[in-house]
Order: C-alpha cells, then sequence, then structure tokens
C-alpha cells in the first residue's frame, strides 16, 4: 500500500501548476478519497491542502525570486485568480509577501517533497479482531477539544470532571451493548489530525437506537465493521502510541481503510504513568470485498 500512496504523491506533484482532481490521486492510492485525506495527515502529520498549499508556495517562491515571470502569472499559473490571494498564501508560508520577497531577497520556506516508507522498529506486533455492529446510539455528553498526541488532555480530562455522578449513573443504565460500559468517543471534524485539530469528544455508553435521555445528548452511529483493538501500558501514553500505530502502520499493512464514524475507546483512566488496560474501536471498511468477521 505504501507504493501506491507514494505513486499517489508522485502524480500530485505533477499537478501542482493546475487544479488537482483529488478523487483521481485516491485512485491511484487504491482507496477511497476520503481515507486518503486521513491516512496522509496521520502519516505526514498535516492536512493535506495545508501540505498541497506549501508546495505550490514552495515552487511559487522560487519563480519570484528568479523574477522572470510577472507577479499575477505566477498566482495563476498555481490556481490563485487574484494577486491579493496569491499574496495571502505565499505569506502564510513564507512569511512576507511575493512583492517583498522578490525585491529583498529575503530567506523563504520550503516544503520538502514526501515520500512514505517502512521503518522496522524491532518486533511489536499489534493483536486485533474484526466486529461487524448494527447501528447504535451512544449517550452522553460531548464538548469540543484540541486534539493532544502527547500527555494528558486537559480539555478532554475537564470535560470528564465536569459530570454530575447522577449522569453516570444514568449513562451505565443505558449501557446494553459492546463496547461495554461507559466509553469515549472522537469525532473528528476535519480530514486533520494534526496536533490542536478541534474534535468532539464524548463521554456515553452504548445503547439501542431509541434509547434517550432528556438530560444527555445522542450520537447516532450507523452500522458497520470496526477493527478493535486491546491494548495495555502505561496511560496515557501507551495508547496514544498504538491510536499513532494504527494509522501509520496497521492501515498500510493491512488490506481495510477507515471510514466516517466516531472512533471509540473503553479505558480506566488512572494516574499518568500507572498501567491501565484499554480497547479501541476503529470504524473500517474492506478494501475490494467485505470483511470476516472474528
Amino acid at each position: 500500500m505504501l507504493e501506491r500512496l507514494n505513486q499517489a504523491l508522485d502524480h500530485l506533484e505533477t499537478c501542482l501548476d493546475r487544479d488537482i482532481d483529488m478523487a483521481e490521486v485516491a485512485r491511484i492510492a487504491a482507496v477511497s478519497e476520503y481515507h486518503f485525506r486521513r491516512l496522509f495527515s496521520a502519516l505526514a502529520g498535516m492536512p493535506l491542502p495545508v501540505y498541497v498549499r506549501r508546495r505550490r508556495m514552495t515552487l511559487a517562491g522560487a519563480e519570484v525570486v528568479a523574477g522572470e515571470l510577472r507577479l499575477l502569472d505566477i498566482a495563476v499559473r498555481y490556481g490563485y485568480g487574484s494577486g491579493e490571494a496569491f499574496a495571502r498564501a505565499f505569506r502564510s508560508v513564507h512569511g512576507i509577501g511575493p512583492a517583498e520577497a522578490r525585491r529583498s531577497g529575503a530567506p523563504l520556506t520550503a516544503q520538502p517533497r514526501m515520500s512514505f516508507r517502512v521503518v522496522v522498529e524491532g518486533s511489536t506486533t499489534m493483536r486485533y479482531r474484526i466486529v461487524e455492529k448494527e447501528a447504535f446510539r451512544i449517550v452522553g455528553r460531548k464538548a469540543r477539544v484540541p486534539l493532544m498526541h502527547e500527555g494528558l488532555n486537559p480539555a478532554a480530562a475537564a470535560h470528564l470532571e465536569s459530570l454530575d455522578e447522577q449522569a453516570i449513573v444514568r449513562m451505565k443504565q443505558l449501557a446494553d451493548r459492546e463496547p461495554e460500559g461507559i466509553l469515549s468517543a472522537v469525532v473528528h471534524l476535519t480530514d486533520s489530525r494534526e496536533e490542536g485539530a478541534e474534535v468532539d469528544y464524548w463521554i456515553g455508553a452504548p445503547a439501542g437506537c431509541g434509547a434517550t435521555d432528556e438530560e444527555l445528548d445522542a450520537l447516532d452511529v450507523p452500522p458497520g465493521i470496526w477493527a478493535v483493538f486491546d491494548n495495555h501500558g502505561p496511560y496515557p501514553s501507551a495508547l496514544q502510541q498504538l491510536w499513532r500505530d494504527v494509522f501509520t502502520q496497521w492501515f498500510p499493512s493491512n488490506p481495510y481503510v477507515s471510514r466516517p464514524g466516531p472512533e471509540l475507546l473503553r479505558t480506566r483512566p488512572v494516574e499518568i504513568g500507572t498501567e491501565t488496560a484499554s480497547q479501541l474501536w476503529v470504524p473500517v471498511e474492506r478494501i475490494g470485498g467485505s470483511a470476516v468477521v472474528r
């Protein structure tokens, strides 16, 4: 799969000076456009549109400094309909406007071409199972929090602490299916998985589609298949490492792609560094056919 991803990036590189058909780029990678965007963000550490803009401005920067073309011609070449829009994009990458860069010869910022490769680190294996679930509902409370890749997320912890005991009791009474008990759910609002990207963070219970509680919110989850990963290690670092490994190692090595839906986590928060057991549920679909439920 990594070979196909790199072929897609090679194709993307040839399209930087014209409109990019992301559906075609994803087709070369043999995945859906949705999965390509999410996988790229996980592997590259930045959203795909940010990478494209940085690459375009890297090439445009060289042409600006060369001084052979008018700034407006360069802007049009890289897909900007006005000099103002081009100048904003140029400044967002290089820190100065194109006219200033041409006059002063100030240093510019380059975004190198990306390619992905496998790095073998020890002999760690990932245990997982594939589960098919009917539609269900998560009944609980949500908050909008920023993603954090390392350490305890203060916003997520504050949301958990804000729940009163009665709300927790009501959630437990509604919980009637796997994953059992109270869980958290992360709903990504964009394709970005970079640090600081906002997500909807739910604390709730998995229940039937008709389950309601006037004091709680509800998130309807469509039917589908899930990759379930068991994890044991220091909290929260082992869990954050698992989340990263799923998208940077497991997906590129297995015949599955992610699909829209919340990522579910069942864990018992403990003191930082204390070992605890966790279970991560990621919505997936099989490439080229139906999944075998294990």
